[in-house]
């Protein structure tokens, strides 16, 4: 089956998950909500039982909502759509779109599970899925979303082109923080795609997400640069950010020296050497040339991005 298609024409990098991985997720989460949730009703009919039948049975009805509907929803919205079973089958639930689901999807979700899995033991949700082309039971139809998979082989996975020449280290003064993950996503999933677009669909949707993209960063690209060249530019920055501090906080882990980095071993020089390389005039690097036009030019056929004009 082949990717998530946008509303943009845009395929994402996302494989819809299959009916069994979905029910293997499925039957472990029931096993770890009903067991939490025999748990509590063991530990509240000792809590209780002094109680009358009536208050009884309202406890009863409140964790029952508690644990079997409440619970779910909780972990997929404070996971962003990984509960247990889908962590473990290496599953998620996201966005149409490809982004990460807040509170409402989640509850949609919960909502329409109690009938289509609870009260009918899954049957509903199995044909739900089994009719659907990319795998959705009612729940996700009525929320928006899609279960997909996480782990995927590495050859499909897609690789984001590197920013032309010229556009290195433009960026590196531009604030990233208010920038959400769901546009980092959507910047990312254009760019592995771009060169499938339609040269019209992918130009207005090169500029749609350099707008958002400004309009979070506050700072328009330079004159002249393209929007696709842009996004490719401001994407490598975020990755050589990250790349910087994943590198300096694993220079503090390990007593300030990277893993894998062996010192170099220095020898003894003895006097004589030493008067020798007293007397050695210092050499001067070499110059490096100046960087022309043409050079400019080839270095953006190879990245795919034309140079400024």
């Amino acid at each position: 089956m082949s990717g998530v298609v946008t509303g943009d024409a845009v395929v994402l990098g996302l494989q819809p998950a299959r009916l069994p991985s979905r029910a293997l997720a499925l039957v472990l989460d029931l096993l770890a909500v009903w067991a939490v949730y025999l748990l509590i009703t063991v530990g509240l009919a000792m809590a209780t039982a002094s109680l009358d039948e009536a208050a009884q049975m309202a406890i009863s009805i409140a964790s029952f909502l508690l644990v079997l509907v409440g619970a779910p929803i909780a972990v997929e919205t404070l996971s962003h759509g990984r509960s247990l079973g889908k962590l473990a089958c290496g599953l998620r639930v996201v966005r149409d779109d490809g982004g990460p689901i807040r509170f409402r999807h989640a509850l949609v979700r919960g909502a329409m599970g109690v009938v289509e899995i609870l009260m009918t033991f899954g049957v509903v949700a199995c044909i739900a899925s089994l009719v659907s082309e990319r795998g959705r039971r009612i729940g996700d139809v009525f929320a928006g979303t899609l279960v997909v998979r996480e782990r995927v082989p590495a050859a499909r996975s897609a690789v984001v082109p590197p920013p032309p020449p010229w556009l290195v280290g433009r960026f590196a003064e531009l604030d990233l923080s208010a920038v959400p993950d769901a546009l980092w996503l959507e910047i990312r999933q254009y760019l592995t795609r771009m060169r499938q677009l339609d040269p019209g669909v992918g130009r207005r949707l090169s500029e749609r997400l350099a707008d958002e993209l400004v309009a979070r960063t506050g700072t328009p690209p330079p004159p002249g640069v393209p929007a696709a060249a842009y996004l490719a530019g401001v994407v490598a920055e975020r990755q050589a950010r990250e790349a910087r501090r994943a590198f300096a906080s694993a220079g503090q882990g390990g007593g300030g020296q990277l893993p894998g980095f062996v010192a170099p071993v220095v020898q003894p020089v003895s006097a004589a050497s030493a008067a020798k390389v007293e007397n050695v005039p210092p050499a001067v690097g070499p110059v490096a040339p100046p960087v022309v036009a043409s050079e400019v030019r080839d270095a953006g056929a190879s990245t795919g991005f034309a140079p400024p004009a």
